[in-house]
């Protein structure tokens, strides 16, 4: 069995047996990782904390038949003692993790955008600096994009006309009025601008928003996600939202 070295984010872990538990990792070179850590749940476990999730961390493994074998860890960063007093902030993370490990869909496939997506989304909800939705949505929104399902914002994701009237999920973000299906949500202009500001990373605009436009966006990236993902997000349901 050969050793191998990397460094991830722990993004779940589930009971195996009466001490082992299985934990997923999102890992800087190796992609998603599924590895049984042996004995991490007995008192005695020289490593156990440094496996929760949130913990990013630096890993030595062995490859196994069916799951790969943790052997040592190191904490570099636990992101989770930061998080776990605000529940915003550890909701807001818990979407994350979700989400990361529903985009990533390969085990062993390397996803070096999406792991560092990841840690700058973990960091930026841990520094405090910004509204903890807003942060969300922006991860939720650069990491549609590295997986190829960027909404258009710009011009019309059907004709590419520049005149905006609606945004349409089905059909890829905004939408000119001879483009728009029955149904597509009327969103307010600076409702589009915010979403623009969070995908491009432009924070002085997306931390003078209103209120109303933040739930606004809120509620259509989530959308949004959850239509590319064909599933709900379970962990949404506890983000909170901001007052419309």
């Amino acid at each position: 069995m050969s050793l191998y070295r990397d460094e991830g984010v722990v993004l779940r872990t589930q009971k195996l047996g009466e001490a082992d538990r299985i934990v997923t990792i999102l890992a800087r070179r190796t992609g998603k990782v599924r590895a049984v850590a042996k004995g991490v749940r007995r008192t005695t476990s020289r490593f156990g904390a440094r496996l929760e999730p949130f913990t990013h961390v630096d890993l030595q493994l062995h490859t196994g038949r069916t799951l790969d074998v943790v052997t040592q860890a190191e904490t570099i960063r636990p992101y989770g003692e930061a998080l776990a007093s605000d529940y915003p902030r550890y909701t807001a993370g818990t979407a994350m993790l979700e989400t990361a490990d529903r985009l990533v869909h390969g085990e062993k496939e390397p996803a070096l955008r999406h792991f560092l997506l990841l840690v700058g989304g973990l960091r930026t909800l841990a520094e405090g600096l910004h509204e903890p939705r807003l942060v969300l949505d922006a991860y939720f929104l650069r990491s549609l994009a590295v997986a190829g399902y960027a909404p258009a914002l710009d011009a019309c994701a059907k004709c590419r006309a520049p005149a905006i009237r609606a945004f349409a999920i089905v059909s890829g973000g905004v939408v000119c009025g001879a483009c728009r299906p029955a149904g597509a949500a009327v969103p307010a202009i600076e409702t589009i601008g915010l979403m623009t500001a969070l995908l491009r990373g432009d924070w002085a605009t997306a931390d003078a928003s209103e209120q109303r436009h933040r739930g606004e966006c809120s509620g259509l990236v989530a959308a949004y996600l959850q239509w590319h993902l064909e599933h709900g997000i379970r962990s949404l349901r506890h983000v909170e939202r901001e007052p419309v």
